[in-house]
């Protein structure tokens, strides 16, 4: 996992997060805010949530290539609280090309990956 930490509090670098991507025209599909989840269950867990995003004209390619790497789209930011502060992190999608019959698909995971870089960048402020 790529980790970065952030200057901010939990919930500014979520907003970060999540205005970076919508600048940029994709779709923010899904928020998965663990803590929440958590607390419905009577139990504790600092603030923890995953952002899940893309946009189909980056993954359909991967997709056709293999199908099975549909498990792994779309992409997901995590952000949480630790000891240390805030952190983001995210899988790096060039390792999809060791797991899945990606032959030909290398410039859209470095996109990717250039991309998931700049949000995390831009989120951590």
């Amino acid at each position: 996992m790529v980790v970065s930490r952030s200057r901010s509090d939990h919930a500014t670098t979520v907003a970060r997060l999540t205005g970076a991507i919508e600048q940029r025209g994709l779709t923010v599909f899904a928020r998965f805010d663990h803590a929440a989840a958590a607390r419905v269950a009577g139990l504790e867990l600092g603030e923890e949530l995953v952002v899940a995003f893309g946009n189909p004209q980056a993954g359909t390619p991967l997709m056709q290539s293999d199908p099975r790497v549909g498990i792994e789209l779309p992409l997901r930011i995590l952000v949480w609280e630790s000891a240390d502060g805030v952190q983001l992190g995210y899988n790096d999608p060039r390792e999809l090309a060791a797991g899945y019959d990606l032959a030909g698909r290398h410039e859209i995971l470095e996109r990717m990956a250039g991309l998931l870089e700049q949000l995390v960048a831009e989120a951590a402020g």
